[in-house]
Protein backbone atom coordinates (compact mmCIF):
# COMPACT_ATOMS: atom_id res chain seq x y z
CA UNK A 1 0.00 0.00 0.00
CA UNK A 2 1.33 3.49 -1.32
CA UNK A 3 1.87 5.98 1.95
CA UNK A 4 1.42 9.26 1.10
CA UNK A 5 4.20 11.66 2.64
CA UNK A 6 2.92 14.99 3.68
CA UNK A 7 5.60 18.34 4.57
CA UNK A 8 4.80 19.69 7.44
CA UNK A 9 6.13 22.46 9.89
CA UNK A 10 6.29 21.88 13.39
CA UNK A 11 3.47 24.06 14.58
CA UNK A 12 1.42 21.90 12.20
CA UNK A 13 2.56 19.25 13.76
CA UNK A 14 1.60 20.28 17.11
CA UNK A 15 -2.26 21.33 15.37
CA UNK A 16 -2.39 17.55 14.07
CA UNK A 17 -2.44 15.94 17.52
CA UNK A 18 -4.43 18.55 19.77
CA UNK A 19 -7.40 18.39 16.73
CA UNK A 20 -6.91 14.67 16.72
CA UNK A 21 -7.71 14.83 20.56
CA UNK A 22 -10.53 16.59 19.40
CA UNK A 23 -11.99 14.83 16.89
CA UNK A 24 -12.06 11.67 18.68
CA UNK A 25 -13.92 13.58 21.91
CA UNK A 26 -10.66 13.33 24.24
CA UNK A 27 -10.37 17.35 24.43
CA UNK A 28 -12.90 19.99 24.79
CA UNK A 29 -12.74 22.75 22.18
CA UNK A 30 -11.90 25.43 24.95
CA UNK A 31 -9.39 23.64 25.95
CA UNK A 32 -7.35 23.11 22.79
CA UNK A 33 -7.83 26.63 22.01
CA UNK A 34 -5.51 27.55 25.05
CA UNK A 35 -2.72 25.18 23.87
CA UNK A 36 -2.91 26.28 20.34
CA UNK A 37 -3.24 29.57 21.34
CA UNK A 38 -6.33 30.27 18.85
CA UNK A 39 -9.88 31.55 18.98
CA UNK A 40 -13.01 28.57 19.69
CA UNK A 41 -13.94 29.63 15.83
CA UNK A 42 -10.57 29.10 14.38
CA UNK A 43 -10.44 25.72 16.32
CA UNK A 44 -13.70 24.80 14.66
CA UNK A 45 -12.32 25.76 11.31
CA UNK A 46 -9.60 23.38 11.51
CA UNK A 47 -11.59 20.75 13.12
CA UNK A 48 -14.03 20.80 10.04
CA UNK A 49 -11.10 20.66 7.70
CA UNK A 50 -9.49 17.72 9.52
CA UNK A 51 -12.63 15.51 9.07
CA UNK A 52 -12.88 16.58 5.60
CA UNK A 53 -9.36 15.75 4.14
CA UNK A 54 -7.12 14.68 7.63
CA UNK A 55 -3.56 16.09 8.40
CA UNK A 56 -3.38 17.10 4.78
CA UNK A 57 -6.48 19.67 6.01
CA UNK A 58 -4.38 21.45 8.46
CA UNK A 59 -1.33 22.33 5.90
CA UNK A 60 -1.31 25.69 4.69
CA UNK A 61 -2.37 26.29 1.25
CA UNK A 62 0.25 28.78 0.49
CA UNK A 63 3.18 26.62 1.08
CA UNK A 64 5.40 27.02 -1.96
CA UNK A 65 3.71 29.70 -3.59
CA UNK A 66 5.57 33.40 -3.18
CA UNK A 67 4.23 35.91 -0.63
CA UNK A 68 1.94 38.74 -1.68
CA UNK A 69 4.11 41.25 -0.41
CA UNK A 70 7.30 40.37 -2.04
CA UNK A 71 8.61 43.16 -4.00
CA UNK A 72 7.88 43.38 -7.86
CA UNK A 73 10.83 41.54 -10.05
CA UNK A 74 10.37 44.54 -12.26
CA UNK A 75 11.01 47.02 -9.32
CA UNK A 76 13.92 45.28 -8.37
CA UNK A 77 15.64 45.31 -11.90
CA UNK A 78 15.11 48.51 -11.95
CA UNK A 79 17.14 49.31 -8.72
CA UNK A 80 19.57 46.97 -9.45
CA UNK A 81 19.94 48.61 -12.37
CA UNK A 82 20.83 52.22 -11.60
CA UNK A 83 23.26 50.68 -8.68
CA UNK A 84 25.55 48.40 -11.59
CA UNK A 85 25.13 52.07 -13.97
CA UNK A 86 25.76 55.01 -11.31
CA UNK A 87 26.78 53.72 -8.29
CA UNK A 88 29.01 50.66 -8.71
CA UNK A 89 31.56 51.64 -6.27
CA UNK A 90 29.18 52.54 -3.22
CA UNK A 91 28.80 51.07 -0.24
CA UNK A 92 25.14 49.62 0.79
CA UNK A 93 24.66 51.78 3.48
CA UNK A 94 25.69 55.28 0.48
CA UNK A 95 24.09 53.57 -2.09
CA UNK A 96 20.74 53.26 -0.16
CA UNK A 97 21.10 57.09 0.66
CA UNK A 98 21.55 58.14 -2.76
CA UNK A 99 18.84 56.05 -3.81
CA UNK A 100 16.37 56.87 -1.38
CA UNK A 101 17.45 60.94 -2.19
CA UNK A 102 17.31 61.13 -5.42
CA UNK A 103 15.31 58.06 -6.67
CA UNK A 104 12.63 57.80 -4.10
CA UNK A 105 14.12 54.28 -2.78
CA UNK A 106 11.36 52.97 -0.22
CA UNK A 107 12.89 50.11 1.28
CA UNK A 108 15.45 49.47 4.00
CA UNK A 109 19.18 48.97 3.33
CA UNK A 110 19.03 45.60 4.59
CA UNK A 111 17.22 44.74 1.33
CA UNK A 112 18.99 46.17 -0.92
CA UNK A 113 22.26 44.79 0.50
CA UNK A 114 21.19 41.46 -0.23
CA UNK A 115 20.56 42.61 -3.71
CA UNK A 116 23.54 43.88 -4.44
CA UNK A 117 25.21 40.52 -2.68
CA UNK A 118 22.83 38.56 -4.95
CA UNK A 119 24.01 40.26 -8.23
CA UNK A 120 28.17 40.43 -7.01
CA UNK A 121 28.01 44.35 -6.59
CA UNK A 122 29.07 43.77 -3.21
CA UNK A 123 30.88 41.57 -1.29
CA UNK A 124 30.11 41.10 2.33
CA UNK A 125 33.22 41.41 5.06
CA UNK A 126 33.92 38.29 7.11
CA UNK A 127 33.91 39.70 10.42
CA UNK A 128 36.70 38.79 12.25
CA UNK A 129 36.48 36.62 15.65
CA UNK A 130 36.99 38.51 18.74
CA UNK A 131 39.94 37.17 20.77
CA UNK A 132 39.53 35.22 24.06
CA UNK A 133 41.20 36.64 26.51
CA UNK A 134 41.57 34.11 29.81
CA UNK A 135 39.92 36.10 33.02
CA UNK A 136 42.84 36.45 35.47
CA UNK A 137 41.75 34.88 39.39
CA UNK A 138 40.63 37.66 41.92
CA UNK A 139 43.22 38.67 44.80
CA UNK A 140 43.00 37.00 47.88
CA UNK A 141 42.64 39.70 50.15
CA UNK A 142 40.74 43.31 50.02
CA UNK A 143 42.93 46.20 49.28
CA UNK A 144 45.64 44.55 47.60
CA UNK A 145 44.91 45.71 44.13
CA UNK A 146 42.98 48.40 43.77
CA UNK A 147 41.63 48.96 39.36
CA UNK A 148 41.28 52.59 38.46
CA UNK A 149 40.19 54.08 35.33
CA UNK A 150 38.18 57.37 33.77
CA UNK A 151 34.89 56.68 32.03
CA UNK A 152 34.04 59.75 29.78
CA UNK A 153 30.17 59.69 29.31
CA UNK A 154 26.54 61.55 28.89
CA UNK A 155 26.02 60.49 32.54
CA UNK A 156 23.46 63.42 32.45
CA UNK A 157 21.88 62.70 29.27
CA UNK A 158 20.22 65.96 27.89
CA UNK A 159 20.34 67.43 31.29
CA UNK A 160 23.45 68.14 31.95
CA UNK A 161 26.82 68.16 30.20
CA UNK A 162 29.20 65.39 29.23
CA UNK A 163 31.72 64.92 32.10
CA UNK A 164 33.93 61.81 33.42
CA UNK A 165 33.47 59.14 36.19
CA UNK A 166 36.54 58.49 37.87
CA UNK A 167 35.95 54.68 39.24
CA UNK A 168 38.31 52.75 42.26
CA UNK A 169 37.08 49.03 42.10
CA UNK A 170 38.70 46.46 44.44
CA UNK A 171 39.87 43.15 42.37
CA UNK A 172 39.05 40.93 45.23
CA UNK A 173 35.84 41.83 45.94
CA UNK A 174 34.45 44.10 42.73
CA UNK A 175 33.52 46.57 45.18
CA UNK A 176 33.33 50.31 44.45
CA UNK A 177 35.55 51.92 46.68
CA UNK A 178 35.35 55.59 45.08
CA UNK A 179 33.45 57.37 42.90
CA UNK A 180 33.61 60.94 41.74
CA UNK A 181 32.05 62.93 38.74
CA UNK A 182 34.59 65.27 37.07
CA UNK A 183 34.85 67.28 34.24
CA UNK A 184 37.50 65.60 32.65
CA UNK A 185 39.83 63.04 33.33
CA UNK A 186 43.16 64.87 35.05
CA UNK A 187 46.09 64.06 37.43
CA UNK A 188 43.78 66.50 39.82
CA UNK A 189 40.57 64.34 39.46
CA UNK A 190 42.61 61.26 40.45
CA UNK A 191 44.48 62.56 43.04
CA UNK A 192 41.46 64.16 45.04
CA UNK A 193 39.31 60.49 44.57
CA UNK A 194 42.56 58.82 45.75
CA UNK A 195 42.44 60.95 48.71
CA UNK A 196 38.70 60.18 49.32
CA UNK A 197 40.13 56.49 49.06
CA UNK A 198 42.55 56.79 51.91
CA UNK A 199 39.96 58.55 54.01
CA UNK A 200 37.27 55.62 53.42
CA UNK A 201 39.69 52.61 53.48
CA UNK A 202 43.47 53.34 53.74
CA UNK A 203 46.88 53.00 51.62
CA UNK A 204 46.05 49.98 48.92
CA UNK A 205 49.22 48.15 48.02
CA UNK A 206 48.97 48.67 44.51
CA UNK A 207 46.63 50.94 42.08
CA UNK A 208 46.49 49.48 38.56
CA UNK A 209 45.78 51.80 35.38
CA UNK A 210 46.18 52.14 31.63
CA UNK A 211 49.04 53.43 30.21
CA UNK A 212 47.88 56.89 29.79
CA UNK A 213 50.21 59.79 30.46
CA UNK A 214 48.78 60.91 33.71
CA UNK A 215 50.11 57.41 35.19
CA UNK A 216 53.34 57.20 33.10
CA UNK A 217 56.13 58.97 30.77
CA UNK A 218 55.26 57.02 27.69
CA UNK A 219 58.89 58.83 26.03
CA UNK A 220 61.39 56.59 25.66
CA UNK A 221 63.75 59.13 25.84
CA UNK A 222 62.28 59.96 29.43
CA UNK A 223 62.40 56.41 30.70
CA UNK A 224 61.89 56.16 34.92
CA UNK A 225 60.54 60.18 35.30
CA UNK A 226 57.49 60.29 37.51
CA UNK A 227 54.34 62.05 36.82
CA UNK A 228 52.57 64.01 39.11
CA UNK A 229 50.46 61.20 40.23
CA UNK A 230 53.35 58.69 40.47
CA UNK A 231 55.02 60.94 42.15
CA UNK A 232 52.12 60.96 44.42
CA UNK A 233 51.82 57.30 44.63
CA UNK A 234 56.02 57.05 45.58
CA UNK A 235 55.26 59.09 49.01
CA UNK A 236 52.88 57.54 49.80
CA UNK A 237 54.20 53.86 49.18
CA UNK A 238 51.84 53.09 46.82
CA UNK A 239 53.00 50.42 43.63
CA UNK A 240 51.80 51.37 40.42
CA UNK A 241 51.11 48.85 37.76
CA UNK A 242 50.32 49.68 34.37
CA UNK A 243 47.90 47.41 32.06
CA UNK A 244 49.30 46.74 28.98
CA UNK A 245 45.70 46.26 27.16
CA UNK A 246 42.29 47.08 28.04
CA UNK A 247 41.60 43.96 28.84
CA UNK A 248 44.03 43.21 31.26
CA UNK A 249 41.91 45.18 33.76
CA UNK A 250 38.76 43.85 32.85
CA UNK A 251 36.74 44.12 35.92
CA UNK A 252 37.11 47.97 36.11
CA UNK A 253 36.25 47.73 32.24
CA UNK A 254 33.43 45.56 32.84
CA UNK A 255 32.40 47.99 35.95
CA UNK A 256 32.11 51.20 33.89
CA UNK A 257 29.37 49.26 30.96
CA UNK A 258 27.66 48.16 34.45
CA UNK A 259 28.11 51.96 35.60
CA UNK A 260 27.26 53.65 32.53
CA UNK A 261 23.49 51.30 32.53
CA UNK A 262 22.29 51.60 35.45
CA UNK A 263 23.90 54.63 36.98
CA UNK A 264 22.66 57.08 34.62
CA UNK A 265 18.89 55.71 35.00
CA UNK A 266 19.09 56.16 38.96
CA UNK A 267 20.37 59.53 38.05
CA UNK A 268 17.45 60.45 35.85
CA UNK A 269 15.29 59.10 38.35
CA UNK A 270 16.36 61.52 40.92
CA UNK A 271 16.51 64.55 38.80
CA UNK A 272 20.09 65.23 39.01
CA UNK A 273 21.72 67.19 36.43
CA UNK A 274 24.50 68.57 37.63
CA UNK A 275 28.31 67.36 38.99
CA UNK A 276 28.36 68.60 42.49
CA UNK A 277 24.80 67.06 43.46
CA UNK A 278 25.77 63.71 41.80
CA UNK A 279 29.13 63.50 44.09
CA UNK A 280 26.95 64.20 46.88
CA UNK A 281 24.52 61.57 46.15
CA UNK A 282 27.58 59.01 44.91
CA UNK A 283 27.81 57.31 48.77
CA UNK A 284 24.45 56.04 48.56
CA UNK A 285 24.73 54.69 45.17
CA UNK A 286 28.53 52.88 46.49
CA UNK A 287 26.65 51.34 49.07
CA UNK A 288 23.54 50.13 47.36
CA UNK A 289 25.81 48.98 44.40
CA UNK A 290 28.45 46.89 46.55
CA UNK A 291 25.37 45.08 48.62
CA UNK A 292 24.50 43.91 45.09
CA UNK A 293 27.07 43.36 43.14
CA UNK A 294 30.39 42.76 45.26
CA UNK A 295 31.50 39.47 46.28
CA UNK A 296 33.22 38.11 49.55
CA UNK A 297 37.00 37.87 49.17
CA UNK A 298 38.65 34.43 49.77
CA UNK A 299 40.89 35.99 52.86
CA UNK A 300 39.24 38.32 55.45
CA UNK A 301 41.99 39.72 56.54
CA UNK A 302 42.15 43.34 54.92
CA UNK A 303 45.57 44.79 52.86
CA UNK A 304 44.54 48.37 53.57
CA UNK A 305 47.34 50.00 55.63
CA UNK A 306 47.09 52.99 57.80
CA UNK A 307 47.79 56.62 56.26
CA UNK A 308 51.03 57.62 58.30
CA UNK A 309 50.74 61.60 56.64
CA UNK A 310 48.99 64.22 58.33
CA UNK A 311 46.03 66.43 56.87
CA UNK A 312 48.84 69.09 55.77
CA UNK A 313 51.40 66.63 54.48
CA UNK A 314 48.75 65.33 52.25
CA UNK A 315 47.58 68.25 51.14
CA UNK A 316 51.15 69.02 50.15
CA UNK A 317 51.16 65.21 48.53
CA UNK A 318 48.01 65.85 46.28
CA UNK A 319 49.26 68.78 44.36
CA UNK A 320 51.41 69.53 41.55
CA UNK A 321 55.36 70.05 42.34
CA UNK A 322 57.50 72.31 40.40
CA UNK A 323 61.62 72.23 41.01
CA UNK A 324 62.89 75.75 40.61
CA UNK A 325 66.46 77.22 41.76
CA UNK A 326 66.40 80.40 43.71
CA UNK A 327 68.55 83.44 41.98
CA UNK A 328 71.36 85.96 43.43
CA UNK A 329 68.57 88.00 44.94
CA UNK A 330 66.49 84.72 45.85
CA UNK A 331 63.64 84.83 43.27
CA UNK A 332 62.12 82.39 41.03
CA UNK A 333 59.91 82.21 37.77
CA UNK A 334 56.19 80.26 37.80
CA UNK A 335 53.65 80.99 35.17
CA UNK A 336 54.85 84.53 34.81
CA UNK A 337 55.02 85.25 37.81
CA UNK A 338 58.03 86.22 40.34
CA UNK A 339 58.11 85.09 43.46
CA UNK A 340 61.19 86.08 45.94
CA UNK A 341 61.52 84.48 49.61
CA UNK A 342 60.88 87.00 52.58
CA UNK A 343 61.99 87.04 55.99
CA UNK A 344 65.38 85.58 55.62
CA UNK A 345 67.79 87.72 55.93
CA UNK A 346 70.49 88.27 53.26
CA UNK A 347 69.93 84.69 52.87
CA UNK A 348 73.66 84.62 51.31
CA UNK A 349 73.44 80.89 51.76
CA UNK A 350 70.08 79.96 49.72
CA UNK A 351 71.52 81.38 47.01
CA UNK A 352 71.06 78.68 44.05
CA UNK A 353 69.35 76.87 45.95
CA UNK A 354 66.51 74.38 44.75
CA UNK A 355 63.20 74.47 45.65
CA UNK A 356 60.05 73.01 45.04
CA UNK A 357 56.74 74.80 44.40
CA UNK A 358 53.50 72.75 45.40
CA UNK A 359 50.32 74.15 43.05
CA UNK A 360 47.53 73.32 45.05
CA UNK A 361 44.38 73.14 43.07
CA UNK A 362 42.66 75.64 44.82
CA UNK A 363 45.15 78.37 43.20
CA UNK A 364 47.55 78.93 46.12
CA UNK A 365 51.50 78.07 46.06
CA UNK A 366 53.46 76.45 49.09
CA UNK A 367 57.44 77.37 48.22
CA UNK A 368 59.32 73.91 50.40
CA UNK A 369 63.16 73.73 50.76
CA UNK A 370 64.47 71.14 52.29
CA UNK A 371 60.60 69.96 53.36
CA UNK A 372 60.29 73.71 54.98
CA UNK A 373 57.58 75.84 53.86
CA UNK A 374 59.23 79.08 52.97
CA UNK A 375 57.75 82.65 53.16
CA UNK A 376 57.47 84.48 49.66
CA UNK A 377 56.16 87.80 48.13
CA UNK A 378 54.79 88.25 44.54
CA UNK A 379 57.01 90.70 43.36
CA UNK A 380 55.67 90.52 39.21
CA UNK A 381 52.99 89.00 37.98
CA UNK A 382 51.98 88.70 33.99
CA UNK A 383 49.28 87.13 32.09
CA UNK A 384 49.09 83.03 32.86
CA UNK A 385 50.69 80.69 30.04
CA UNK A 386 47.74 79.08 27.97
CA UNK A 387 47.37 75.96 28.85
CA UNK A 388 48.39 72.46 27.32
CA UNK A 389 45.30 70.13 26.27
CA UNK A 390 45.35 66.68 25.92
CA UNK A 391 42.71 64.35 23.50
CA UNK A 392 41.02 63.68 27.33
CA UNK A 393 41.03 67.06 28.24
CA UNK A 394 40.23 69.12 25.27
CA UNK A 395 35.99 68.79 25.73
CA UNK A 396 36.38 70.04 29.17
CA UNK A 397 38.08 72.65 28.40
CA UNK A 398 35.98 73.95 25.61
CA UNK A 399 32.83 74.01 28.26
CA UNK A 400 35.26 76.17 30.79
CA UNK A 401 35.68 78.45 27.87
CA UNK A 402 31.67 78.70 26.78
CA UNK A 403 30.76 78.74 30.62
CA UNK A 404 33.09 81.62 31.11
CA UNK A 405 32.15 83.56 27.90
CA UNK A 406 28.10 82.97 28.64
CA UNK A 407 28.49 84.64 32.04
CA UNK A 408 30.66 87.56 31.90
CA UNK A 409 28.75 90.27 31.37
CA UNK A 410 29.19 91.77 27.25
CA UNK A 411 29.98 95.44 27.74
CA UNK A 412 28.50 98.08 25.75
CA UNK A 413 29.32 102.21 25.70
CA UNK A 414 26.49 104.49 26.12
CA UNK A 415 25.68 106.72 23.13
CA UNK A 416 27.66 109.64 24.54
CA UNK A 417 30.44 107.26 25.68
CA UNK A 418 33.91 109.06 24.88
CA UNK A 419 34.58 105.94 22.51
CA UNK A 420 31.90 107.06 20.56
CA UNK A 421 32.74 110.63 19.97
CA UNK A 422 34.62 112.02 17.23
CA UNK A 423 38.94 112.66 17.45
CA UNK A 424 38.08 116.57 17.09
CA UNK A 425 35.75 116.35 19.80
CA UNK A 426 37.66 114.46 21.98
CA UNK A 427 40.68 116.33 21.87
CA UNK A 428 38.34 119.04 22.60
Amino acid sequence: MDRETIAMSHRELDRVAVIGKLADRELRQCAAARQLGLSVRQIKRLLKAYRQAGAAGLVSKRRGWPSNNRIAVSLREHFVGLVRDRYHDFGPTLTHEKLTEVHDFGFSVETLRQWMITDGLWQPKCRRRAPLHQRRPRRPCRGELVQIDGSPHAWFEDRGPRCCLIVFIDDATGALGALRFVPVESTRAYMETLADHLRQHGRPVALYSDRHSIFRVNRPDREGELTQFSRALKTLDIAPIHANTPQAKGRVERANQTLQDRLVKELRLRAISDIDAANAWLPEFIAAFNARFAQPPQSLADAHRTVLHSAAELRLIFSLHHARRLSKNLTCQFNNRELQLTGHGRGYRLRGARVTLCQHFDGTITLLHQGQAMAFRVLAEGVPPIPIEDEKSIHGRIHHIKTQQATRLAYKPAPDHPWKRNYPDRIA
